[in-house]
């Protein structure tokens, strides 16, 4: 039965009852789109913290005192690169400074102008660094959220912090980070790191943390025992343990919409297998001349199937195709809120492309079977029925 004339029939009577299938059409499109919109967004912004993170240190050491952290020494940094094991032990200084008038924060990051590592990473974002005029005066390199917050204030080219002795540090801007790293970069402020340690109110002789870096992954479990044996009062943090934090925290986010696509989905399901179910006299008919020219139930079938199956895949094409222009070419607005949240600097993020293909023949498979299973039951139900009974 599967010939051409079948097939001119199935185009046929797809057009002919197109005013019918609009609205199915147009509800799935917009199903489809708002669920991809959201996988893409957490896909692309997992995908780019777990690269940023793989290049980040191994461990992270810090000093605790009555189950808080507290400013590390820095000459652990020392000890630490002595342990068999330890490639790099590096101080870290980092900090959020409370901008009060309008309660947001920027993330203060100090860097080693002079570590020839951190050079070779800021050329990459910023090209031509001039480490003579950086170090000149105290200058800064903002995010590009920080610049354009700053300039709502009229700080176009400085800001004068207030340091926790209650002085007056200006800062000058050097230049802006580029907004393909807004992910990370957006609210944060990169300055040399005893300017950072005189803003943040962190001794000479301190550090936030101590970064360590262990290539052999064998060694790990025996380096960390060693690290607590050395300071019972530090922890230690993995790098595996910060990036399940944050896989799970996209996976939170992610999954609340999962959550809600499903109710979404099922209620559209048993409205699309009620109307079915309730069909009308001209459905009923539709089905009854079919049966009593010839035609099996099976044909009825795929008849049905394939209708709603070209319809539930165009809308799925399309809404995918939707998604991937509002979340890489617009950047996501209104949804990017959601996932950075609406309590400091607004981040106007740029979404690197990343749809893994498990990821849309889920998608598929999990909107296109439902909505076929809700068509074929109660057409099934019409078909087995006397052809003359059906057309009455």
């Amino acid at each position: 039965m599967l010939n051409s004339s079948f097939f001119n029939f199935l185009t046929l009577n797809l057009i002919k009852s197109k005013t019918k299938h609009f609205a199915i059409f147009i509800i799935s499109i917009l199903i489809v789109f708002v669920l991809s919109s959201v996988l893409f967004v957490s896909k692309s912004l997992q995908h780019t913290m777990m690269q940023t993170l793989d290049k980040q240190a191994d461990f992270v050491v810090q000093k605790m005192r009555g189950g808080k952290t507290v400013d590390t020494p820095q000459e652990w940094e020392n000890e630490f690169i002595t342990i068999d094991g330890v490639t790099a032990s590096n101080a870290r200084v980092y900090g959020q400074y409370w901008y009060e008038p309008d309660e947001k924060y920027f993330t203060i990051v100090g860097i080693d102008i002079f570590e020839d590592n951190i050079v070779k990473q800021l050329n990459k974002l910023i090209k031509d660094v001039d480490i003579k005029k950086f170090t000149s005066k105290p200058y800064m390199i903002v995010g590009s959220g920080v610049k354009d917050f700053l300039a709502k204030y009229h700080y176009f080219d400085e800001y004068n912090f207030r340091t926790p002795s209650r002085a007056i540090q200006k800062v000058y801007i050097y230049d802006v980070l580029p907004k393909d790293i807004n992910i990370l970069g957006n609210d944060t402020i990169l300055m040399p790191i005893d300017l950072a340690k005189k803003i943040l109110g962190i001794d000479d002789d301190k550090s936030t943390d101590i970064a360590l870096s262990v290539p052999n992954k064998l060694e790990r479990e025996n380096i960390k025992t060693k690290l607590i044996l050395k300071h019972f009062d530090s922890r230690i943090i993995l790098k595996q343990d910060i990036q399940k934090a944050y896989e799970n925290m996209f996976n939170y986010k992610g999954g609340l919409f999962l959550v809600l696509y499903m109710i979404v989905l099922l209620t559209f399901i048993l409205i699309l297998y009620q109307r079915y179910t309730i069909a009308r006299s001209s459905d009923k008919k539709e089905i009854g001349i079919l049966r009593s020219i010839g035609w099996s139930i099976k044909d009825v079938l795929y008849l049905k199937v394939l209708e709603n199956l070209l319809i539930a895949s165009s809308a799925f094409m399309i809404g995918v195709v939707f998604a991937y222009i509002y979340v890489f070419i617009f950047n996501a607005p209104f949804l990017s809120d959601i996932f950075f949240g609406f309590n400091n600097i607004q981040n106007d993020v740029q979404y690197v492309p990343y749809i893994p293909f498990g990821l849309i023949f889920t998608l598929f498979f999990f909107f296109v079977v439902p909505f076929i299973s809700a068509v074929l039951i109660p057409v099934w139900k019409i078909a087995i029925v006397d052809p003359l009974e059906a057309m009455r």
